[in-house]
């Protein structure tokens, strides 16, 4: 079992800055993939930003130029910085950690508990 936390969300202006921080603790030591996704109201959650041990890294095209996913192996973190952010934006970020890198999150992979970002207008 991976426990990921997540920090940093929060009610930032249109055009503002965050930066999202998940730690993964427990067994760790299968994760290939980590990831951000984001879930509002009636929709389904979706992928932000993934990054993989073998340093691939995708972006969702809503967010690619915007936010960047960074990852530190040694504190097992996983970080999402998030400038020019948008209404649209406004969402639950959750934090994912995956044994597999596949097209989807798979059945082992971890979930954080969401942290929430709100951009005004």
């Amino acid at each position: 079992q991976v426990q990921l936390v997540e920090s940093g969300g929060g009610l930032v202006q249109a055009g503002g800055s965050l930066k999202l921080s998940c730690v993964a603790s427990g067994s760790i030591s299968n994760i290939i993939n980590m990831a951000w996704f984001r879930q509002t109201p009636g929709k389904e959650r979706e992928l932000v930003a993934r990054i993989g041990t073998h340093g691939v890294i995708n972006y969702a095209d809503s967010v690619s130029g915007r936010f960047v996913i960074s990852r530190d192996n040694v504190k097992n973190a996983v970080y999402l910085q998030m400038n020019n952010l948008k209404p649209e934006d406004t969402a639950v970020y959750y934090c994912n950690a995956d044994p597999w890198w596949g097209p989807s999150p798979s059945n082992e992979a971890s979930w954080g508990q969401g942290t929430q970002v709100t951009v005004s207008t």
